[in-house]
C-alpha cells in the first residue's frame, strides 16, 4: 500500500497550480525589490537565462533556475551594518549576493519523476521543487505575450511551477491513515526531534545579534525563538512573519531589542513609540540615509503598511498588492509549541493549521528543549516507506 501511494508522480501535486514568476540573476537587488513589491508574491524564481534578452540563441540557451529571492532576503541585507550607511548603493549590487553560494535550496525534477525523487530532493535540503507545466500549451500568441510581459514565467519554451515542502506534507497528510501505526507515535520516539540545531535568543538581546540567526532560519525553514531568563519561549522571530514586511524593518532590526523587534513585526504594525525609537535611534547611530530611505517611501506614516496580514501557499507568507498591503489575517509572534509526548499527525495538524514548516517542542514547564521541522518528518516518512518495501 506504501509503494502505491509513493509510486503517484509530481505531476498529480502540480495541478492548478500557476505558473512561478521570474527574475534574471543579472538583476540586481533593487530590481528585486520592485518586483517583490509590485507582483505581490511571496518569493520570485532567480533564473540563469537574461528574461531581456528576445534573440534565437537566447531561447536555444539551456536556463535553469538557480534559487529564489524574497523580501526576508532583502531585508536581512539591508540590515547589515554597511548597507545601512548607503541603502541607495546596496540596492545596486547584483541579485547574485542574495543567493547562498552552492545553493541547493531549488532544484528540478520532470513532471513524471516519483513523489519519493520528490521526497530525496528535500532530505538534500531543496524547498522548493521546479516542475514544467504539462497541460499548457504554448501557442506562437501566448509566447508573444508572455515574453513582452517584464516579468518573464516563459523558459526553454515551457512555464513551471513550484512543489513545495507544504505540497508533499499535505499530501502525506491526506494519506496518513496508510501510515499507522506511527501516525499515533509520540516524536520522542521516532526520533523526530532536533536538539542542536536551535536557534535562539534571549529577549534583552540587541535584535542585530540574531541577524545571521534569521537568514540561517531562512535557509532551515525554521525560526528564532525569543526565550526568558528561564529558557522559556516567549515568542519568536519568524521569517514568515518579516517576509510579509517592508524592508525598512531592517532598521529596527538594527536599532531594538529581540523583542521590540518581536512586537515590532507582530500583526497590526508597530506601536508608534518603537517606530519613534527607530527614527532616534538611526539618528544616534549616524545611519540618516537609511532614514531618507525610509521616509521617502512614506512607510513610516502608517502602521498597517509596515506588515501585511494574509497568507500564501509557501507557509503563509504574505502577498502584497501593488505597493500595498492586503488586510487578511496572519499569524502573530507567538511561538507554535507542541510536548515530546505530542503524536505524529498531532504536530502534522498543528503546523499546517499555522502554515509553518517547523513546531517548537517544550517542556511542561514552557522550557526550549528542541524543534520538529518538515525535513525530520519527512525522514520519518521515507524510512516507514523504506520497511514497507
Amino acid at each position: 500500500m506504501g509503494l502505491s501511494l509513493f509510486s503517484h508522480e509530481v505531476s498529480d501535486l502540480c495541478l492548478g497550480k500557476p505558473p512561478v514568476k521570474s527574475l534574471s540573476i543579472s538583476a540586481t537587488v533593487g530590481d528585486a525589490l520592485s518586483a517583490l513589491r509590485l507582483l505581490g508574491e511571496s518569493s520570485l524564481s532567480v533564473w540563469s537565462c537574461d528574461h531581456s534578452e528576445k534573440s534565437d540563441k537566447s531561447e536555444s540557451e539551456d536556463c535553469l533556475c538557480v534559487g529564489k529571492v524574497c523580501m526576508v532576503d532583502v531585508i536581512c541585507f539591508l540590515a547589515k551594518e554597511e548597507n545601512l550607511s548607503c541603502p541607495a548603493k546596496a540596492l545596486e549590487a547584483p541579485l547574485e549576493v542574495l543567493i547562498p553560494k552552492g545553493s541547493a535550496l531549488v532544484r528540478h525534477l520532470e513532471p513524471n519523476a516519483s513523489l519519493v525523487e520528490a521526497i530525496d530532493l528535500i532530505l538534500e535540503g531543496a524547498h522548493n521543487i521546479v516542475i514544467p507545466i504539462q497541460s499548457r500549451r504554448i501557442t506562437a500568441t501566448r509566447k508573444m505575450l508572455l515574453h513582452s510581459h517584464s516579468f518573464n514565467t516563459l523558459h526553454n519554451n515551457r512555464e513551471y511551477c513550484w512543489l513545495t515542502q507544504e505540497d508533499i506534507f499535505r499530501y502525506l497528510l491526506n494519506s496518513i491513515g496508510r501510515f499507522s501505526p506511527i501516525s499515533n507515535s509520540p516524536i520522542n520516539s521516532l526520533q523526530a526531534i532536533d536538539t542542536e540545531n536551535i536557534l535562539a535568543v534571549h529577549y534583552d538581546d540587541p535584535a542585530s545579534s540574531a541577524l545571521p540567526l534569521i537568514s540561517q532560519s531562512l535557509v532551515q525553514q525554521t525560526s528564532v525563538a525569543i526565550l526568558d531568563e528561564y529558557g522559556k519561549v516567549i515568542g519568536e522571530i519568524s521569517p514568515y512573519t518579516i517576509n510579509t514586511c517592508h524592508e525598512s524593518v531592517a532598521a529596527a532590526i538594527a536599532t531594538l531589542s529581540a523583542g521590540d523587534l518581536m512586537s515590532y513585526i507582530d500583526c497590526g504594525g508597530p506601536p508608534d513609540e518603537l517606530v519613534q525609537l527607530v527614527k532616534d535611534r538611526l539618528e544616534e547611530k549616524k545611519y540618516g540615509a537609511f532614514l531618507e530611505f525610509m521616509e521617502e517611501d512614506s512607510t513610516l506614516s502608517s502602521a498597517s503598511s509596515f506588515c501585511s496580514t494574509s497568507s500564501d501557499e509557501e507557509f503563509g507568507w504574505g502577498r502584497r498588492s501593488g505597493g500595498g498591503y492586503s488586510a487578511r489575517l496572519v499569524r502573530r509572534s507567538e511561538a507554535i509549541v507542541c510536548y515530546p509526548r505530542s503524536s505524529l499527525v498531532a504536530v502534522m495538524v498543528q503546523a499546517l493549521s499555522h502554515r509553518v514548516s517547523y513546531v517548537w517542542v517544550v517542556e511542561e514547564d514552557g522550557t526550549l528543549s528542541g524543534i520538529v521541522t518538515f525535513a525530520s518528518l519527512f525522514k520519518v516518512f521515507r524510512e516507514c516507506l523504506r520497511s514497507m518495501a
